[in-house]
């Protein structure tokens, strides 16, 4: 039988916002960090919010950075918070070396990203 577990992003301190201070995904700020467990799944939500007067592109790296199917863009309005980014998408455990998100955004120090976890073990 399966157990959920919800828990913070692993970039989080206390569960509070990650600011988002990379602008380039290859350095990209540290969003959360997989299992290195090959039998557990990260369900993983993530929300953005802008505190700028302008539009900003957010990029997500799901897992890798260089692949652009692992990349998430997405612009976020002026001033709007908690726009969903990740409604639950899954990073699968990895042994060999744990998947980690990444986040970046054009304009630094300007989007903060929210969120949580469900670990799901066998």
């Amino acid at each position: 039988m399966a157990t959920y577990t919800k828990v913070k992003l692993s970039g989080s301190t206390d569960g509070r916002a990650i600011k988002v201070a990379a602008t380039s995904i290859g350095s990209g700020t540290p969003i959360h960090t997989g299992s290195s467990t090959a039998t557990t799944y990260d369900e993983i939500w993530l929300y953005a919010q802008n505190t700028d007067t302008s539009a900003i592109k957010l990029t997500i790296g799901w897992g890798g950075t260089t692949d652009p199917d692992d990349l998430i863009e997405l612009t976020v309005a002026a001033e709007s918070g908690l726009v969903l980014v990740a409604p639950g998408l899954l990073l699968k455990g990895n042994a060999t070396t744990a998947l980690i998100v990444k986040a970046a955004a054009a304009t630094a120090d300007k989007i903060t990203i929210h969120g949580f976890v469900n670990q799901i073990t066998a």
